[in-house]
């Protein structure tokens, strides 16, 4: 999209976004020296916004490059340079005659891809729920706030997104408002996002999806039928804006949620879209046998007969009730990705069938859910969550299990959710492909050992989001030196955490923090 084919708002909140950039582009990191400025990735005092058309090179001390079949390995001092959002070269060796971020301490890697998030929900839940509380009453009070509420607690959520380093969201927002403040906030950012509203939205979900008697499901379907012509509206309102940054998919609650109407109109709102179908995915044993019970099939097999999974993209989050004998061919076929959430539950939540998709060779990325939005941590307990389940049930269960590994994880995080969202110039550092990344420090104390290490993935599995040093989306930096560059981080903290706090005051109120 050309700047002539902008509506007039799309060309004002651009304009908007490139003056706050202005601003903080490029801004130089206060630091105790030179050197650890340099370990941080700080451009240097002489850094100002680039001009259309200029290079800028990101002199990297390791880069995560593509190999011979598909998969990645990690080189050593490698210069990226990028122009117009996209990667223009890789090169070995400084460029000579470029402005050059000096990122010589951090491993740069592919900007992240988290197959599933949920927006603004993450902080009113996160430290209320590990207990055993319901998630479902802070959900519906979120529902309830005024727009401008929406958008504070919305923009906290989307800020820690980016400072650990994901760059895409495939976005489930648990209602049309929700999608709407999401996409208000990922535009002021220059974001790059898969928004959709989740239907039923939150407002009508418990009652439908914990019913006891059918009949509540098919006496919603008006009322979801509704829900999905307003979110298509929606979606076709945002659709391709901002260079093509904003790709809405249509979002299913899931299966069991839905009635063969609803499917059928969900499918054809996805033709219609062309980025696919984003939904929780035989997300518990109670699913697929509720779906089988109504319909025959699995909830994998009922998205077929509909078309949905070829329909675009398919991302299908949990799968934890998946028939993997019925289920596993289907989506293989179909390019199908797995959103695997290991924090889905909050902290210390139950495992998912991460080793058991690895062995049956399913496209497997990392998602985030809801109670974390700390992409680097997700990372990591992805990979330990699914070595202990591996090492616990490999030698008893009737399912083939691999072990995960690191590598595993990170081509999860990016090149695999690349390919599954269609996206060849996505997910990998390489000549033409646009230009996100993340830069994480792999060699200061707690993640690293002061030097440089021969196998940096590994020091992922000592890190988080905190070691994440530079982000970058379409060319645009939007963290520099741990420092968040395209808003006021501190005013974004203060009126996030002032709703969750009203949030909390009101369940305090309700007697539900004494449960």
């Amino acid at each position: 999209m050309t700047d002539d084919d902008r509506d007039p708002a799309s060309a004002a909140l651009e304009a908007d976004r490139r003056a706050l950039l202005r601003g903080a582009l490029l801004a130089p990191l206060v630091c105790a020296s030179p050197a650890m400025a340099r370990a941080l990735g700080d451009p240097g005092p002489s850094a100002s916004p680039l001009a259309p058309g200029e290079a800028l090179a990101i002199d990297a001390g390791q880069a995560l490059l593509p190999a011979e079949e598909g998969r990645h390995h990690v080189r050593s001092d490698i210069t990226l340079v990028v122009r117009d959002g996209q990667i223009e070269a890789v090169r070995t060796g400084a460029a000579k005659g470029v402005r050059t971020i000096d990122a010589r301490g951090l491993l740069v890697l592919p900007g992240f891809i988290s197959g599933h998030t949920h927006g603004c929900s993450a902080t009113p839940t996160r430290g209320i729920i590990e207990g055993g509380r319901s998630f479902a009453r802070p959900l519906e009070l979120v529902e309830s706030l005024p727009a401008e509420q929406l958008d504070a607690l919305t923009a906290y959520n989307v800020a820690e997104l980016l400072l650990s380093g994901a760059t895409t969201h495939v976005e489930m927002s648990l209602s049309l408002r929700q999608a709407q403040s999401y996409v208000r906030v990922a535009r002021r950012w220059g974001v790059r996002c898969y928004p959709g509203g989740m239907v039923p939205g939150i407002a009508r979900l418990f009652p439908i999806w914990f019913r006891q008697d059918d009949q509540v499901l098919f006496d919603s379907e008006a009322d979801t039928l509704r829900e999905i012509a307003d979110n298509l509206a929606f979606a076709e309102s945002v659709n391709g804006v901002d260079d093509g940054r904003i790709r809405p998919q249509m979002t299913p609650h899931a299966a069991d949620t839905q009635t063969p109407a609803t499917m059928a109109a969900f499918a054809a709102a996805a033709r219609k879209l062309g980025h696919g179908v984003h939904t929780h995915l035989s997300q518990s044993a109670r699913e697929t046998a509720t779906v089988r019970r109504l319909h025959g099939m699995t909830p994998t097999e009922w998205f077929q007969a509909h078309g949905m999974l070829a329909a675009g993209p398919f991302f299908g989050a949990h799968m934890v009730g998946l028939d993997l004998a019925v289920d596993a061919p289907l989506l293989r076929e179909a390019g199908a990705v797995y959103a695997h959430c290991p924090s889905a539950g909050g902290a210390g939540g139950p495992t998912q069938p991460y080793p058991e998709a690895l062995a049956a060779g399913l496209a497997v990325n990392i998602g985030i859910d809801t109670h974390s939005n700390d992409y680097v941590e997700n990372l990591k307990l992805a990979v330990l969550y699914g070595q202990a389940r591996h090492s616990l049930l490999a030698e008893h269960s009737a399912a083939k299990l691999q072990r995960p590994t690191i590598d595993d994880a990170v081509a999860g995080a990016t090149r695999v959710a690349a390919d599954g969202l269609r996206r060849p110039d996505l997910g990998r550092l390489a000549p033409g492909a646009r230009a996100d990344l993340v830069g994480i420090d792999v060699t200061s104390p707690l993640v690293g050992v002061g030097a440089r290490p021969p196998e940096p993935l590994h020091h992922l599995l000592y890190a988080n989001g905190s070691a994440v040093r530079l982000v970058m989306t379409d060319g645009q930096l939007q963290v520099n030196g741990g420092r968040f560059l395209v808003d006021d981080l501190s005013r974004v903290v203060r009126e996030g955490g002032r709703v969750v706090s009203e949030l909390w005051a009101r369940l305090g109120r309700e007697g539900w923090l004494t449960q």
